[in-house]
This record gives C-alpha cells, sequence and structure tokens, in this order.
C-alpha cells in the first residue's frame, strides 16, 4: 500500500461526501413533490406521461397494491425483453447479422437486467445486437433503478408518515426517479464520458491487420484438432457512452463488452475510471441524506451513512492490503514496488488503474450491487476476493444499489432497534413508531430469504457434478468459491463474477435466473409489508427508555447487526473456500 493510493481512495470518499447532501436534499424534494428548479422542464413530460399512460397521479396505492403494481410491470417488462432476445436476427440495429439469443440465455438475461443484476453469461459485443443493447437492456438499466429508489421512497413514507393506509403511487415514484434524477444526470454524464474517449456510434465492427500473424489450435467436438492462421482482429464498437452512463449511475453494472469498464472503449483514463466509481455510489450516498430530511430526522440520516461509511473502509483495507502482498507461489518473481513495476499482486488488473484503483472499485462495486469490474476479481488473491464476495453476503447494504442498498439497511435498522429495546426491557421504538412482532417477522423473513437463495443452489449446485461443477476451471477451494460467488452475486443482485465459471449452460442460466428474481422479488414483498404496518401506527412521545437512532452508539450497534448476521450465515462457507484457499497458497498450495 502507498500514500498515494489512500490519497487516492480518500479524494473519492471526500467527493461522495461533498455531493451526498445537495443530491439528497434534491431527492427529496422530487419525491415530496415539492417545487425544484427543473420543473419547468421536466413537469410537462410527467402530466403527458400520465396522460398518455392513463395514470392518475393523485391516486395513492396501499403497500400491497404497490407491490403488484410493482411485480406485474416488471413482469410484462421482463416478458418483453425475453420477445426481443428472441427475435433479434429478424431486427433492425444489427450490423453484425448477430443471431438470436437461445431460449435459456434469454431468460437469464432478462431476469438479470429486469432485476438490476446484469449477470451475463455472454460476451456481449458477439452476442446483442445494437437494437438489444438500447431497446431493451438500457430500458431496464433505468427502469430498474427507478424501480429502486420508488421502493425506497416507499418505505421511507412508510416510517414517516402516521395513521395512514398508503406508500404514495408506484406509476409517480418510478416516472419522477426516471425524470428528474436518471435521465439528466446520464445525458450530462454521457458527455463527460465521451470527453475521455468512451465510444459512442452505430458504426458496424472495424477489421484490422494483424502486423503480426498468429496461429490458433481448437478442439472440435469430434475431438479433432484444426490449426488456423489468424491475420485480422475484429474491432467492436457502438452506442458505448450512453449506456455506460445509466449502467453506473443506476448501479447496472451490465457491460457493452466483455471486459467490462477494463475495457478501454468503456473506461479508458484514470478520469473516467474516478467518474465511474464516483457515479455508483452517488445516488445510494444522496438517498440516506433523502431518508434524514423526509422524516425529520437528519441525523438519524447521517448515522445510516456513517455506518456504511464505516463497513466501507474496513473493506477498502483489506482489498487493498491483500492485493498488494507478494504471491507466496512465485518465488522466483520480484513483486516488490519499484520504478519499473507496481509491485504487489497485478494478475488480471490495468496497468493503468493499478492496485489502488482496482481494489477500491472492486469494493465500491460490489458495495453498492453494481457489479461493473475493472479488473477480474477470479485473479485476486484469496483475501482480496474475499472481500468482494463479503459485501455482497452482507445483504448488498454499504450503500448498496439505487434505492436497493437503503431499504436493506433500514431492515437492519429495525432488527438494531429490536435488539436495542431488547436489551433494555422495553418495547422498541424507531423514529416514534413501535416495533412490534409482525415487524420484526417480516423483518426476519427479508433476512432469511437471502441465505436460503446463495447457500441453497450453491449446495444444490455442488452435488450435480455433471451440471454444476463441469464448468469450473479451477478445483479446491477456489472452485467452491466461484460458484458461491455466482449465486452470492446473482440473489444480491450484483452481476459480477469470478470469471473461471463457465455459466452459459442450461443448469446455469436457470438457476441463476431464479436466484435473481428471488433475491428482488422475493425480499421486496416483506419489506413493503414492513413499510404498511409503520405508515399505521401512531406516533409515541420519547422517554427516557427511547434508544436515540442518531448517535454514534446506533451506527455501531447497526454495523454490529449487519456484520454478526453475515458472519454467523456465511461464514462456514466462506471458511472453506476463500479462508482456505489463503491459508493452503501460504503452504505451497495452488489450484
Amino acid at each position: 500500500m502507498t500514500a498515494n493510493g489512500w490519497f487516492q481512495v480518500f479524494v473519492f470518499f471526500a467527493l461522495i461526501l461533498v455531493c451526498a447532501k445537495p443530491l439528497g436534499l434534491y431527492m427529496a424534494r422530487v419525491f415530496e413533490r415539492e417545487q425544484t428548479w427543473v420543473d419547468v422542464i421536466f413537469r410537462p413530460l410527467e402530466r403527458l406521461v400520465y396522460r398518455l399512460t392513463g395514470i392518475d397521479e393523485t391516486h395513492e396505492m396501499t403497500w400491497s397494491e404497490y407491490a403488484v403494481v410493482m411485480l406485474l410491470f416488471s413482469l410484462v417488462s421482463m416478458l418483453a425483453t425475453y420477445a426481443v432476445e428472441r427475435l433479434q436476427q429478424w431486427l433492425p440495429l444489427n450490423p453484425q447479422h448477430l443471431t438470436s439469443v437461445t431460449p435459456d440465455l434469454a431468460l437469464n438475461t432478462a431476469a438479470s437486467f429486469t432485476t438490476n443484476t446484469n449477470w451475463q453469461s455472454y460476451v456481449p459485443e458477439t452476442t446483442m445486437s445494437y437494437l438489444t443493447q438500447m431497446l431493451t437492456l438500457a430500458y431496464h438499466n433505468f427502469f430498474s433503478a427507478a424501480v429502486g429508489m420508488a421502493l425506497a421512497v416507499a418505505l421511507i413514507r412508510g416510517i414517516s408518515r402516521r395513521e395512514s393506509k398508503t406508500l404514495g403511487n408506484f406509476w409517480v415514484d418510478a416516472t419522477r426517479a426516471s425524470l428528474w434524477v436518471l435521465l439528466p444526470g446520464c445525458l450530462i454524464y454521457a458527455l463527460l464520458l465521451v470527453s475521455q474517449g468512451v465510444v459512442q456510434n452505430f458504426r458496424p465492427y472495424d477489421q484490422a491487420k494483424l502486423v503480426q500473424a498468429q496461429t490458433t489450435t481448437a478442439t472440435g467436438s469430434d475431438g479433432k484438432t484444426t490449426t488456423q492462421t489468424v491475420t485480422t482482429q475484429s474491432i467492436a464498437q457502438g452506442p458505448v457512452a450512453s449506456q455506460e452512463a445509466i449502467k453506473m449511475l443506476g448501479t447496472n453494472g451490465g457491460g457493452f463488452f466483455n471486459t467490462n469498464s477494463a475495457h478501454p472503449f468503456e473506461n479508458p483514463t484514470p478520469l473516467s475510471n474516478l467518474m465511474q466509481m464516483f457515479s455508483i455510489f452517488l445516488i445510494p450516498a444522496g438517498l440516506t441524506v433523502t431518508l434524514g430530511r423526509m422524516t425529520r430526522a437528519p441525523k438519524h440520516g447521517w448515522a445510516v451513512f456513517a455506518a456504511m461509511s464505516a463497513l466501507f473502509f474496513v473493506g477498502v483495507f483489506v482489498a487493498y492490503y491483500a492485493e498488494a502482498q507478494t504471491n507466496p507461489l512465485l518465488h522466483s518473481v520480484d513483486q516488490h514496488v519499484s520504478t519499473m513495476q507496481a509491485g504487489g499482486n497485478m494478475e488480471g488488473k490495468e496497468v493503468r488503474f493499478g492496485i489502488a484503483n482496482s481494489a477500491l472499485f472492486a469494493t465500491v462495486t460490489t458495495d453498492a450491487s453494481c457489479g461493473a469490474v475493472n479488473a477480474m476479481h477470479d485473479s485476486f488473491m484469496p483475501l482480496g476476493g474475499l472481500v468482494p464476495m463479503v459485501n455482497i453476503m452482507l445483504g448488498e447494504v454499504i450503500f448498496g444499489g439505487v434505492g436497493a442498498g437503503l431499504y436493506g439497511m433500514l431492515i437492519f435498522v429495525v432488527l438494531a432497534v429490536f435488539i436495542a429495546g431488547l436489551m433494555v426491557g422495553r418495547t422498541p421504538e424507531y423514529l416514534g413508531k413501535k416495533i412490534e412482532s409482525y415487524d420484526v417477522k417480516m423483518a426476519m423473513l427479508y433476512v432469511l430469504i437471502f441465505p436460503l437463495s446463495i447457500l441453497g443452489f450453491s449446495a444444490v449446485t455442488l452435488m450435480m457434478p455433471q451440471l454444476g461443477l463441469s464448468s469450473l476451471a479451477n478445483t479446491g477451494p477456489h472452485g467452491l468459491s466461484e460458484i458461491l460467488y455466482a449465486y452470492t452475486s446473482a440473489t444480491g443482485n450484483n452481476g459480477s463474477a469470478f470469471a473461471g465459471l463457465s455459466a452459459n449452460t442450461h443448469w446455469y442460466n436457470l438457476s441463476l435466473a431464479a436466484a435473481m428474481l428471488i433475491g428482488r422479488f422475493l425480499m421486496i414483498v416483506p419489506m413493503l409489508a414492513i413499510a404498511g404496518s409503520l405508515a399505521k401506527k401512531k406516533l409515541v412521545p420519547p422517554s427516557p427508555g427511547t434508544f436515540p437512532v442518531h448517535t454514534p452508539l446506533f451506527t455501531v450497534l447497526l454495523v454490529g447487526v449487519v456484520l454478526i448476521v453475515g458472519a454467523l450465515t456465511f461464514f462456514p462457507a466462506i471458511s472453506l473456500g476463500p479462508i482456505l484457499e489463503h491459508l493452503m497458497m501460504h503452504a505451497g498450495k495452488s489450484f
């Protein structure tokens, strides 16, 4: 680790800290339907949308109605995405004449982008046409993020309202999230990315002649080996900047290219790399301020922000430290920092970003359920790869996805307040609302669905060697980590992967699609049930036994609850994966 590396980490976080408050206050005004300086532009567009779609913007929904409408909207859009993928070869904007996507992969991709996961079991530049990328995948990048923001706001309303049966209007919340926040942000952001060299065009792929011909060999299904001389290379391109902007700002993560943000057409410069990390955290951090403003408890919003920040810095430190260490298996290689090399573990990393920015990016993208990568997590040292995995296993609540991170953390807030109430022998209270048995049951249902999906699918996969293990590039604990990470990423709606797993098979496409849908929608329902329950409650005046939720003690308790729940649930699994691999690597064993 170097002083320069830590300087870059703190510059990144300082930018987030400075921008969180103004953005959070702006979003609070947007969702409380107060006047903003951009109303003159977006209010007429909003009215036009409602007029064309027949939406009554004054209608308020109960939590169950809110949930049903959200589920139906997601289902219809997922089916439409599946249809476009299956019909791709007959649709326009396909200059490479790519064939239609296979049924199982199309279902996996439709589920992936609908749930804000953006898991990609395919090579985007050789699988998806420009039309498919823009019409369906980019559409979901906007609206899956908008849905997450709408759900977070619905929960905040449940906390702030008193004796109310409604949580707002899903259509209005999703429309406002898109028009007032995501769309203008992406317009500006895409232009900034273009200024850094990110590609934006509709040209067919260029064919470049190689300076030196390459000879390749391949073994066919019949066992015969063929040799081929390659003299040209296809240079993929397309409308990348516009996709990249919402990919990062909406914490989606699906790359236009297979190597994602490690590709120079997606992430060409250190400045573009900083902008991408900044945009991943920007809205999730701002939503903590929105929480404080809408609940009239700004200090509580900052306490939640502080808990997220503490967990973030722990992850950055461990990842950076692990990747800055030398590989104990490479005895004959000089891996120390010098004027000629960066030192540490540079496998799978871009030289233009180095270890500090690779470790920071990996931490940020898995804290925020984004899944974009500028380095290959599969090539990290065991403890370095442990950090992205644990970040997701904690529930994607360290800032988390757009909206999803906040409502996930608020579930842990409910549990933390409940535990505090048990310790003092009083009925727990949260911002003037009593936390009762129904609320705790729904919170525990939310918490238990997550590990049930991850550990259940991982166990079934490990028990079926022909379906699950045949796709592994590694054996031993690293192979276990690849499978565990895949289902963790899918259920956590993250989308990043340990690339040693070849997941484009019938089993992985279908099981990962199921994990993504479970991790998104089955967890949303109990969360909205809590919101509906809290909205109906009366406010009770604070008493000497009320646990304050704006103090450093609350922040410590909240961090402790998040860590204890994650550690107790997943420690046995990760001890057999990255932790065992770390110990065996230092004993001279590789996989």
